[in-house]
């Protein structure tokens, strides 16, 4: 850390635990000379003289006296603290290793690519490896201090769901080290990302959910949770301990707003008043053990009794002793003021306010918080996913920066795969974070707020040697590590990754948000976010250095700087359809004389097909934990009879259901996916029918709001509800025609080849079912069936079977173990050499990306670029923008195809410097820009 906490007394600043005061050492010496002589006896009568009582001294004072003293006493600052306090009491973890990298970098003193380390450092090292980082990008471990790793456990799983207590609202003799699962699959996933740290906390169900661990990802030889932990309080298993030695830093989770309330059926009222009950009780525990020290300390040792003591509250009362780092799951003004007007009642600090959708807002309020001024702990663009999280903005980063509070970035995982930690700083910087504090926030400021700033989170001599060597700039999308190191030990036994250009060895560039930083402010977090109509007759684009366009069912590249010797061109576009280039002979701005103008400079920039977003809720759920908000689900067939009033066989719509202008279908439009493709919302086998709308029209009866009515069927087979051999029996059924009503007149449809069917499935043995079925039926019905697979996790172990059975899938992105079908995920670079999309593309299998939740639609331009480069080259430019382009229209039915283009500053849409600034729409006849 960069200072000591303002309540540290001067005393605690300068050194070492006090020493004990010469009087002090003659008592005890007396003491001892008392007790030898007459150690048959219980206690000694001391008498002073007549004036003061006769204290009976209990045998164990010099005990009590170094017990009492030590409560003073507060974590120490590396400096403070003699080496020997900093190795783990319970057990060791440190194995032989490589200690020094070559072409290190030390992160918190400068921004070059590294330093050779001079040869005199290294002569004192007997066992030394030297590794030659080639002139890589070498960063500290990365740090994930908001983590449920090993308690939330991957796959879930009963058994192992060791999350929340829902036993009570306060509970802070909880430990998340209690249920702590070894055998969590998400282990070497956050290793292959680079995280090395994490700081696993109880839930949020609870106020007060308990105590957390941190703990080191690299498994060792004892195969124990204990082993795992970074620093251990000395507490943990009755560890003994000098009472002299300042204690080790605890970690407690705290939680304000939506989740207590939601699992207690309560109110914020009734969460506050369980949080002050709470801390008056452990306030009257201090108190009672203050006074009690206070007279052993006096040597008012008459009816002294026991050191007042509790297990249940012990750990709360560190908290007020200013011994527990409190991280604080709270998202809006109105918590956050709860807990920093608690903070001052009680006297004690936080450590981090979490998620804290809000903070951007009022920084002023966080910095009134009592003691040290706490840190926030965010996502990058994860919003609106509840009410709290509803003014949340990808600007929070800077603004909070700006504001001169510490940033970290956290995964909460598994909400956020924590081996993508990194992706969230990257996203941080795009959106305007600093390219130093960028970077720190996932190495330097968690360790600082966790307070572990001593041993981790930072290259430099006598630290943990948790380092990670990258492959490219770590800001860069698709940053993969070429070696992860945790103690000094290499963790990737055979790493893949990719010789990228030297483009990605440096930071990106990060777009001008000034306006948006401004508006997000002004309108406290819910800024405009409509496109605005051109108002010229034709909009020049000038500097273009790539166009690509629509042609059919593919993409053209008309240009490209990259990839021939072509320079910077400009494309004029009048009622939203490309004129001419200025490659084209002649000019055809000369025969548009009477037509007013509009100039826009794209800087370098490109012009290319926008995206198609499928997967989510998007445009038919605003806020997903408010019922009020969407458009809700559909009957489960299999539990309850369709009401009468639906008719027999009915299927549901979604185009029924749109709700247009979501705050996420805007952003995703302002990302550059301008056309959202929705199912209805379903948990059970049969979800209805979806359909294509645009993602920034104002409403259904606007121009161009709805592309298609109807695009496809779509159906789940999950382990969820009656078995899936029961699921697979009742899709039988209905391909062979055995329905009723709607549902028996579509199947029809699918029968015929002229309807999609979109199966919503992750397992490889679940998909071998679905192959022989489709071979069946087509073989009764003589035709060609149209089968998606969505989601398919497992899908790259059939590839050949697959591309043989001519069925389309429609991968997420960034597979996760998330249950027990789909747990065999191809996890790519490092842990791999392929990804699932490249392998299913080499069996000539149609591949098209989609995403999970709504907020990632504006993410989809990212996905894409990082796909591809993870490819290795093996899918060119060409094929990456048809995964989220034409691939997905074909795989779910879209007739008319989405023929808009999207306008980028300075560079393509799949990096993180370029921003999108307008849309070219043939379907709403103009330009839209994004302002």
């Amino acid at each position: 850390m960069d200072k000591l906490p303002s309540h540290y007394t001067a005393q605690y600043r300068q050194q070492a635990p006090p020493k004990r005061p010469k009087a002090f050492k003659a008592l005890l010496a007396a003491i001892l000379l008392a007790i030898g002589p007459l150690a048959y006896l219980s206690a000694v009568t001391i008498d002073f003289g007549s004036r003061p009582p006769a204290q009976t001294l209990p045998i164990n004072a010099a005990e009590i006296v170094n017990k009492c003293r030590a409560l003073h006493l507060l974590p120490g600052h590396a400096l403070q603290l003699p080496r020997t306090n900093l190795v783990r009491p319970i057990r060791t973890r440190d194995e032989a290793g490589p200690r020094e990298e070559r072409d290190h970098m030390d992160w918190s003193r400068r921004r070059t690519r590294g330093r050779d380390v001079d040869n005199t450092l290294l002569k004192k090292y007997s066992d030394l490896t030297v590794i030659d980082a080639q002139g890589a990008w070498v960063t500290p471990g990365i740090v994930d201090m908001h983590s449920h790793l090993g308690v939330d456990s991957a796959p879930e799983l009963s058994g192992s769901d060791d999350t929340n207590s829902v036993k009570g609202i306060t509970q802070p003799w909880l430990r998340s080290l209690d249920g702590l699962n070894t055998h969590d699959e998400a282990y070497r996933l956050s290793v292959s990302g680079g995280v090395t740290t994490s700081n696993v906390l109880p839930g949020s169900a609870d106020a007060i959910g308990g105590q957390a661990f941190t703990i080191k990802l690299r498994p060792t030889k004892e195969r124990s949770t204990s082993s795992l932990l970074l620093e251990p309080p000395f507490s943990v298993n009755g560890t003994d301990y000098h009472l002299s030695d300042r204690p080790r830093w605890r970690q407690m989770k705290h939680a304000c707003g939506e989740n207590p309330m939601r699992v207690f059926s309560g109110t914020r009222m009734d969460t506050q008043w369980a949080f002050r009950q709470a801390y008056n009780t452990a306030r009257q525990l201090k108190e009672r053990q203050d006074q009690y020290c206070s007279n052993a300390l006096a040597g008012k040792w008459n009816n002294l009794g026991d050191f007042p003591e509790d297990l249940q509250w012990e750990a709360l009362v560190d908290v007020l002793r200013g011994r527990v780092k409190v991280h604080n799951h709270c998202y809006e003004a109105v918590d956050l003021d709860n807990m920093v007007r608690l903070t001052n009642e009680f006297k004690f600090s936080i450590a981090a306010f979490h998620h804290a959708h809000e903070t951007y807002l009022v920084p002023d309020l966080i910095k009134q918080a009592y003691g040290t001024t706490p840190g926030i702990a965010l996502f990058a663009t994860n919003a609106r996913y509840k009410r709290e999280a509803y003014r949340g903005s990808e600007f929070a980063p800077r603004i909070l920066s700006d504001n001169g509070l510490k940033v970290a970035m956290k995964s909460d995982h598994p909400v956020l795969n924590s081996r993508f930690l990194l992706n969230e700083a990257q996203q941080a910087h795009h959106y305007g974070l600093n390219e130093t504090l960028a970077l720190a926030s996932v190495t330097t400021t968690p360790a600082t707020l966790l307070g572990y700033d001593h041993r981790i989170g930072f290259l430099k001599p006598g630290y943990d040697a948790d380092v990670v060597i990258w492959d490219s700039h770590p800001l860069q999308i698709a940053a993969t590590p070429k070696q992860v190191f945790i103690d000094g030990i290499p963790q990737l036994e055979k790493p893949f990754y990719s010789d990228k250009p030297a483009y990605f060895q440096k930071a990106p560039e990060t777009p001008n948000y000034d306006s948006e930083v401004k508006a997000a402010l002004e309108y406290e977090g819910l800024p405009p976010l409509e496109p605005v109509k051109a108002t010229g007759d034709v909009i020049v684009f000038h500097n273009v250095s790539s166009l690509y366009i629509r042609v059919g069912d593919g993409i053209k590249e008309v240009f490209d700087v990259g990839t021939s010797d072509a320079s910077s061109q400009t494309v004029v576009v009048k009622d939203g359809e490309i004129q001419c280039t200025s490659a084209d002979r002649g000019s055809c701005l000369s025969t548009m004389s009477g037509s007013s103008v509009q100039r826009i400079d794209l800087e370098g920039g490109s012009i290319s097909p926008a995206l198609v977003s499928f997967g989510s809720l998007l445009g038919i759920h605003e806020i997903d934990q408010e019922p009020s908000t969407n458009d809700g689900q559909v009957i489960n067939l299999f539990r309850t009879e369709n009401p009468s009033i639906l008719g027999e066989g009915t299927l549901i719509h979604a185009a029924d259901g749109l709700e247009f202008a979501t705050r996420d279908a805007l952003l995703s439009y302002r990302g550059g996916a301008t056309v959202g493709i929705t199912a209805p919302e379903s948990y059970s086998f049969i979800s209805g029918l979806s359909a294509a709308f645009s993602t920034g029209a104002p409403h259904k009866l606007a121009r161009g709001a709805v592309l298609q009515d109807i695009t496809a069927l779509h159906i789940s087979i999950e382990s969820s509800g009656p078995s899936i051999s029961t699921q697979i029996a009742a899709l039988r059924n209905l391909l062979f025609d055995h329905g009723e009503g709607e549902l028996k007149r579509v199947f029809r449809q699918v029968v015929k080849g002229e309807l999609p069917l979109v199966i919503q499935v992750q397992s490889a043995d679940v998909i071998a079912s679905i192959v022989q079925l489709k071979a069946e039926v087509e073989r009764h019905s003589n035709t060609p069936l149209k089968v998606t697979l969505v989601g398919a996790n497992e899908a790259h172990l059939l590839a050949k079977e697959i591309g043989e059975a001519g069925i389309g899938v429609i991968l997420a992105p960034r597979p996760f173990p998330g249950s027990w079908k789909s747990r065999r995920i191809l996890p790519g670079p490092p842990l791999t050499e392929n990804n699932a999309a490249s392998v299913l593309l080499s069996h000539n299998v149609t591949v098209a990306l989609g995403i999970v939740e709504q907020w990632q639609s504006r993410n989809l331009r990212f996905d894409v670029g990082w796909t591809a480069i993870e490819a290795h080259g093996r899918i060119s430019k060409t094929q990456a923008i048809t995964l989220a382009t034409s691939n997905v229209e074909k795989l779910l039915g879209l007739k008319t195809p989405n023929t808009d283009l999207v306008a980028v500053k300075r560079t393509s849409l799949y990096d993180f410097t370029g921003k999108v600034v307008g849309v070219i729409s043939p379907r709403e006849g103009g330009v839209n820009f994004i302002l």
